[in-house]
């Protein structure tokens, strides 16, 4: 079974840039996109959902900002919004998606960015907290829960190219980097960094600044994060470079679980 996570940068402007040639090349059976920024009614006229998905949107409210959405080829049996947490009740930003698909929960995940304002950064940090302690419950489920999206926190050195000119950047302070091992101390599996191993430099994001994605000068802040269940079913998991450079500024995730 595989699943995709990407931000999409805009899911108009992907459209235009040929996501639909890689929703067919990449064929899975869950897409979880992140940074749709639009909602149902924006969609370009004349253009659909791929066939044979069960589409689930959840759009923040501010047009043309934020927003998650889920893709099944299973019918989704259950679908919630937002954390219920108090950072931001109502999910206004759209950035939370729960989907369960016959014995599978997926959790599509756009976390904050604390770049822009220290105010941002705070509400960021609120939302992790919150964010981590929302997952918990979902650790010990007997069935596969499947936790991905944009996280905005690279993890370790191996995560990012300059990891020395970045130790004060937001998304690689030493405290989001240290939520980022203790999230993974409470059980969740990193699927991409186990499968690779450590050392291997490889990124999902890349700045439109200096030639960035030209040199391959990148951040690895899309993850594929499972409990023990969806763990033990891992056959693959890679990043598909070429999705960002021409699609988005990030790069597809692609996990294959066995059935």
């Amino acid at each position: 079974m595989r699943f995709v996570s990407w931000n999409v940068n805009g899911i108009r402007a992907a459209i235009r840039k040929g996501i639909d040639g890689y929703f067919t090349s990449l064929d899975a059976d869950v897409w979880m996109l992140q940074e749709v920024r639009c909602l149902p009614e924006q969609l370009p006229k004349g253009w659909s959902w791929p066939d044979g998905y069960d589409v689930h949107l959840h759009p923040a409210e501010k047009k043309g900002y934020s927003g998650v959405a889920t893709l099944s080829r299973t019918a989704v049996t259950n679908v919630k919004k937002g954390m219920d947490g108090t950072i931001d009740p109502g999910d206004t930003e759209g950035r939370l998606l729960v989907t369960e698909h016959n014995g599978l929960t997926c959790i599509n995940t756009y976390l904050p960015s604390g770049s822009n304002k220290e105010e941002r950064q705070k509400f960021k940090e609120r939302w992790m907290d919150e964010w981590r302690d929302f997952l918990r419950p979902f650790l010990n489920a007997s069935t596969p829960v499947v936790v991905c999206g944009d996280l905005n926190i690279a993890h370790t050195e191996d995560d990012i190219w300059n990891p020395k000119g970045n130790a004060k950047s937001s998304g690689f302070l030493p405290h989001e980097r240290q939520w980022f091992t203790d999230l993974l101390a409470d059980g969740w599996h990193d699927a991409f960094r186990n499968h690779v191993g450590e050392g291997e430099k490889i990124f999902s994001w890349w700045s439109n600044r200096g030639q960035a994605r030209a040199k391959d000068r990148g951040w690895r802040i899309d993850y594929f994060l499972l409990n023990d269940a969806a763990a033990a079913k891992v056959e693959s998991v890679r990043i598909e470079r070429q999705g960002g450079l021409d699609v988005s500024d990030h790069a597809p995730v692609i996990l294959d679980l066995k059935d």
